[in-house]
């Protein structure tokens, strides 16, 4: 009996840990039919893979269709004003969605793959990945060409990507 409700105990638990870590990435990517990207006017909803989100300090927030256009937003200051943001200091936090397992992370800490095979709604794109294992694995069989972590990406880099070099 004992050895019964000790197990019922630890499935619960499990469950109420799992739900808690699904329900936070909801928290977080908190988008519906209605919601619009910030860049391209793109509907966040028909490409969740993709989707990433900056979060003001004033608790404002900008949805994008792609890490590329997220990171095209954070190089061109004057774009968050619109957001009253004046320094990147102002951008409190930024998601952005792991391409294998669609995990919303912490973009600061994502491994960017440039050069793929894959395509965003954007257009050519980077593709994100929590791990630096899962990273390397895409890379090569997807025809990768680099591994970034975020303060490596550069505005360059982005405007290669948008066709603008």
């Amino acid at each position: 009996m004992l050895k019964k409700i000790i197990n019922t105990i630890l499935i619960t638990s499990t469950i109420f840990t799992i739900s808690s870590f699904a329900n936070s990435d909801k928290k977080i990517m908190d988008f519906n039919k209605e919601t619009v990207t910030e860049l391209r006017k793109l509907k966040v909803y028909k490409n969740p893979a993709w989707a990433s989100k900056i979060e003001f300090s004033n608790k404002k927030f900008a949805y994008f269709s792609s890490p590329k256009s997220m990171f095209e937003f954070y190089f061109t200051e004057f774009k968050w004003k619109p957001f009253g943001a004046k320094t990147v200091d102002d951008l409190e936090s930024i998601y952005v969605t792991d391409f294998k397992t669609h995990e919303v992370i912490d973009a600061k800490k994502a491994y960017y793959i440039y050069g793929s095979r894959k395509i965003s709604p954007a257009g050519d794109d980077l593709v994100v990945f929590k791990t630096l294992e899962d990273a390397q694995n895409f890379k090569n069989k997807e025809n990768g060409k680099r591994v970034f972590r975020f303060s490596e990406v550069s505005n360059g880099l982005i405007k290669l990507l948008n066709g603008r070099m």
